[in-house]
């Protein structure tokens, strides 16, 4: 077997400009800024078929006053049809590119994703 080397969580959070994890509810910031956590790994684009969120049963719904912000739908969507702009917004569903998986609705820690039936 080869050599494996371990980074140690210091050596990274020093080698990387961040702060150390912190067991209580502070902020968790490894990075520095958080702005780069929002540049999608690609866009939807109209394909053969069209625009694929005409495919959709169900549709998310939002309850802004229950999301805390957490970016898991964000972070999970396969078709990229949920975006934010900036950090500290509200994410926003993209409805002609949502095929309603329910992805979303499914990790949402407190629940602010509802599926609806389409009408």
């Amino acid at each position: 077997m080869g050599n494996t080397s371990v980074v140690k969580y210091g050596d990274f959070s020093q080698r990387y400009g961040g702060e150390r994890m912190n067991s209580g509810k502070e902020s968790r910031n490894l990075f520095g800024s958080k702005e780069h956590l929002f540049i999608p790994k690609s866009t939807p684009k109209i394909g053969v078929a069209g625009k694929t969120g005409a495919w959709r049963i169900f549709r998310p719904i939002i309850n802004y006053d229950k999301c805390t912000k957490c970016y898991q739908c964000y972070m999970v969507c396969p078709d990229v049809a949920i975006s934010v702009e900036k950090f500290n917004e509200f994410p926003k569903i993209d409805y002609d590119y949502c095929k309603g998986c329910g992805i979303c609705a499914s990790v949402c820690p407190v629940k602010a994703i509802q599926m609806v039936k389409e009408e």
